[in-house]
């Protein structure tokens, strides 16, 4: 809790563009709860409008972070790792990567002894069912901005999000297969447009 208060106290304070980017994706970090998709617009929201990444080099870094296995945190390395001003690169990578993750040892360092007491108490199931049905609605908002705002333009690319669909759920193919798909239904469709 005192890095969340701290964090953007000190990121006013200071010109450093290291500690700004710690602190925002410590924050994305630490207001994450049920999945990695939820971190999506938080981690938008902190790295295109101040131009560290573009979104397009945002879009292809998720397209990429869904074909791999994985906790989708580990975007935040692509994104530290392509932002265009230091730190980035390798340094960037990991730096974004610490500063996500951060949060989540925290809370279990923190939670662990206090864990068997808790997990029993009513009102703190009633409060994670809530958190876990409060979820739902961030997963689909991060679903619709920003990829399916970036990704369908037209009908050919809702019917490649269609088939790209099927092949997931009722066909079980791979991701990366579905991915490599897409990439190619995508390049044809730029192709003839």
């Amino acid at each position: 809790m005192t890095l969340l208060v701290s964090l953007p106290i000190a990121r006013h304070f200071s010109s450093g563009h290291a500690l700004a980017v710690f602190d925002s994706f410590y924050r994305a970090g630490s207001l994450v709860f049920g999945g990695g998709h939820v971190v999506l617009p938080l981690l938008q929201a902190e790295v295109v409008p101040p131009g560290w990444v573009t979104n397009e080099e945002f879009i292809a870094g998720y397209g990429a972070a869904q074909a791999v296995p994985g906790p989708l945190f580990t975007f935040a390395a692509y994104l530290g790792a392509v932002m265009h001003e230091p730190p980035n690169g390798w340094i960037g990578a990991a730096w974004a990567l610490i500063a996500v993750f951060l949060p989540s040892f925290l809370l279990v360092v923190g939670a662990l002894p206090f864990w068997e007491v808790l997990r029993f108490r009513a009102g703190f199931q009633s409060a994670l069912r809530g958190i876990n049905a409060a979820v739902v609605g961030l997963l689909l908002a991060a679903l619709y901005d920003p990829v399916w705002t970036s990704a369908i333009k037209g009908h050919a690319d809702f019917g490649l999000a269609l088939i790209a669909f099927g092949l997931l759920m009722f066909w079980r193919l791979a991701p990366w297969l579905v991915v490599l798909v897409t990439a190619l239904g995508g390049a044809v469709i730029a192709a003839v447009s």
